[in-house]
C-alpha cells in the first residue's frame, strides 16, 4: 500500500461527523481513500446518496491531514504497520462487515488472516474456575489446531487469561486495543503485551495519544468480533461488555459459543442467558466447537494425508460443490460467511466441504476465510 493511500486513509478515518459505515462505503465505492480525496469536491455528482452533511464534513479534511502526517511519523518511528482496507494484510474476515475501519494500526508478528481465528471474551471479575476453563480450552485448541490465532481485548479477567494461555501453549495471540499504540491499558499488562509482540501482536483503529475512553471499548469490541471465525464467552454477568461483543459477532454471522455455569453463579448469568435464548452454542469443551465448525474434518484429512492416503478426485461436481462454485462464479472472492448465506449450508458442513474442494483444487483459499475460484 502506498504512503499516499495510508495518509489519506488516516485523514478520512479521523474525519468527524461521518459514521464508520459511511467512511467504509466511500472507500469501497471509490476504490481507495486516495480517490475519495482526489474527487472530494465532485463526490456529490459521482455518488448516489451523497448528502450535504457529508459534503460539509469534507471541509475539515485538510486539518485531518495535518494530524495524519504526524501519525505517519509516529508509525515509521515505532515500526507500526498501517493496514488500509484493501491491503492484503488487513483482516479479510472483517473487511466485509459494514462498519469495518478503513485503517488499522498493528504491531507484532501475527498473521491476521490465519486459517483459524478464535476470539475469547468474558468478565473482568473472572473466577478461578473461569480462568482454569480458559486455559484448558486454549491448551486443547493448541493440540488440535496448532497455529490458531487467539484474539481478545487485553482487559482484566478472561481476556488476559486467554492471551497468557496462548503464549504458554505456543499459539499466536492478538490484543485489540481501545487506544493508540503509544500506551498499554491497563498498564499492569504491559509485560504480557511485550511478549505478544513476539508471538502475535497488538491491533487498534485509534491513533497515538488516544485515551482509553469508555466509548472506545465498544468500538474495540466489534473488531474482536469481526476478526474471528468463532467467539467464545467464558463467564459473564447478566450485563457487560462481553455480551456486546457476542451480539456483534452474531450480527456479523460468526458462530458464538458460551460456557455454561451453575444457575446461582453471578458470573455465569450472561452465558446461561445466551444459551437459553439460543444466541450461543453450549460449549463444554473445545472438541465440541471444533466439531460444530467442521474443523474436525480438516484434522482428519490432514491425518490421512500425513499417512500417505490419497484423496479420491472425481471429475464431476457434487450438488453441494456446484452450489459453492455457482456462488463464487463472476466475483473476485467471497467470505465463508457470505457463502453460507448464498448456499444456505450449515457452517460446519460448508467448512468441511470447502476443505475438500481446496484439496481438489476446485477453490482457492485467499486467506482469512476468503475463497475464490482457481
Amino acid at each position: 500500500m502506498t504512503a499516499q493511500e495510508v495518509l489519506y486513509s488516516m485523514a478520512l478515518a479521523r474525519l468527524p461527523r461521518l459514521s464508520l459505515q459511511e467512511k467504509k462505503a466511500l472507500v469501497t465505492e471509490m476504490g481507495s481513500a486516495s480517490e475519495v480525496y482526489a474527487h472530494r469536491h465532485e463526490l456529490a455528482a459521482m455518488l448516489k446518496g451523497y448528502t450535504p452533511r457529508i459534503e460539509a464534513a469534507f471541509k475539515e479534511m485538510d486539518s485531518c491531514l495535518v494530524r495524519a502526517h504526524e501519525e505517519m511519523e509516529f508509525a515509521e518511528r515505532k515500526q507500526v504497520k498501517c493496514l488500509c482496507l484493501h491491503d492484503e494484510a488487513y483482516p479479510m474476515r472483517f473487511r466485509d462487515c459494514p462498519d469495518a475501519p478503513i485503517l488499522l494500526y498493528a504491531s507484532g508478528t501475527a498473521d491476521l488472516n490465519a486459517r483459524h481465528v478464535v476470539g475469547i471474551v468474558g468478565t473482568r471479575q473472572a473466577t478461578d474456575h473461569g480462568r482454569a476453563t480458559c486455559r484448558s480450552m486454549v491448551e486443547r485448541l493448541a493440540q488440535l489446531l496448532p497455529g490458531t490465532l487467539i484474539v481478545s481485548g487485553l482487559a482484566y479477567g478472561i481476556d488476559i487469561e486467554a492471551h497468557r494461555a496462548a503464549l504458554s501453549y505456543g499459539l499466536p495471540t492478538v490484543g485489540v486495543l481501545a487506544h493508540g499504540l503509544d500506551q498499554i491499558y491497563p498498564s499492569i499488562h504491559r509485560e504480557t503485551a511485550v511478549q505478544m509482540l513476539r508471538q502475535g501482536g497488538l491491533v487498534t483503529e485509534f491513533m497515538s495519544h488516544t485515551h482509553a475512553d469508555k466509548k472506545n471499548f465498544v468500538q474495540r469490541n466489534r473488531i474482536v468480533a469481526g476478526m474471528c471465525d468463532a467467539l467464545i464467552m467464558i463467564e459473564s454477568a447478566a450485563k457487560g461488555g462481553s455480551l456486546i461483543t457476542t451480539a456483534l459477532a452474531d450480527s456479523y454471522g460468526r458462530e458464538v459459543f458460551a460456557v455454561p455455569g451453575r444457575p446461582q453463579d453471578k458470573w455465569s448469568e450472561g452465558c446461561n442467558m445466551l444459551i437459553r435464548q439460543q444466541k450461543a452454542h453450549l460449549l463444554r469443551c473445545i472438541d465440541e466447537m471444533v466439531e460444530d465448525l467442521g474443523w474436525d474434518k480438516e484434522i482428519e484429512m490432514k491425518r490421512q494425508l500425513s499417512q500417505g492416503l490419497q484423496q479420491q478426485l472425481f471429475p464431476s461436481l457434487s450438488p453441494q460443490e456446484q452450489a459453492v462454485t455457482d456462488a463464487l462464479m463472476g466475483c473476485d472472492y467471497k467470505s465463508v460467511h457470505q457463502l453460507a448465506k448464498d448456499t444456505r449450508m450449515p457452517m460446519a458442513a460448508l467448512n468441511a466441504l470447502l476443505l475438500e474442494m481446496e484439496l481438489k483444487n476446485l477453490v482457492h483459499l485467499v486467506g482469512g476465510g476468503i475463497y475464490r475460484l482457481p
